[in-house]
């Protein structure tokens, strides 16, 4: 089935939301530490992006699976051309003058302090997602060849417990090392690898339900064999 047609009913529509998945998660939720107190574990710390995010990661997976690997990176360098801008757009909104008004005076000091540490956001989102992304999608191309298509959960839980560790890892120390305290941010950190890992294996059943039916519509379901993965090109 790797005789692929030039054009796709869906992958515009999974890129685009994958893109909106990736800014919602790294602008509105990331930078806030969020706390719940549950029953027998106690009190748990977690970035408030924690229940949004792993969604960009089962896209990642449901990309590779069913459009191969480069597809899958040019989504992934669509969605850091995104946070590029937004982190430019960010800077000049907060760095240009405010209006001379009571309302502007009280609301340029909490934009400041929603939008000042965008660039870190940004700098971290990049850097660990291009990582964790590439190590995720390579996993799970790799083991879609040595499988031969099966054990679709194998490869969608494998290569996540390698592309989460890499890239909530990365993320949180680029972003929040020396502004959250030391400890919380190791908690932080472990909280968010468990949970995200936990919720691609919840959400599995989700997942296969549509790599079948997107492998039906369009047609394909590619393997990566001969697939140069150099992540710096967006050929597919």
């Amino acid at each position: 089935m790797n005789a692929e047609p030039k054009t796709f009913k869906y992958y515009d529509l999974i890129m685009a939301a994958f893109v909106c998945v990736l800014l919602c998660s790294n602008l509105i939720g990331a930078a806030k530490a969020a706390q719940l107190t549950l029953p027998v574990i106690g009190t748990v710390t977690f970035g408030a992006d924690l229940f949004f995010f792993p969604i960009s990661y089962i896209f990642g997976d449901i990309l590779t699976e069913v459009y191969g690997y480069g597809r899958d990176r040019r989504v992934v360098w669509a969605g850091f051309g995104a946070l590029v801008f937004s982190a430019f757009m960010a800077f000049v909104v907060v760095q240009l003058p405010p209006a001379q008004n009571e309302f502007m005076a009280a609301y340029q000091p909490h934009l400041e302090a929603v939008f000042g540490n965008t660039w870190r956001i940004v700098a971290g989102s990049m850097i660990a997602f291009a990582c964790g992304s590439f190590a995720n999608s390579f996993v799970l191309a790799k083991m879609k060849i040595a499988t031969r298509g099966r054990f679709l959960w194998a490869r969608v839980v494998g290569s996540t417990v390698v592309g989460q560790l890499v890239d909530t890892g990365l993320f949180f120390l680029i972003a929040f090392s020396g502004i959250w305290p030391n400890e919380q941010l190791v908690a932080v950190i472990v909280t968010q690898y468990l949970f995200k890992t936990i919720w691609e294996a919840v959400m599995y059943p989700a997942t296969a339900w549509v790599v079948a039916f997107l492998k039906r519509a369009e047609g394909v379901d590619h393997y990566d064999r001969g697939t140069n993965f150099n992540p710096f090109t967006i050929k597919v």
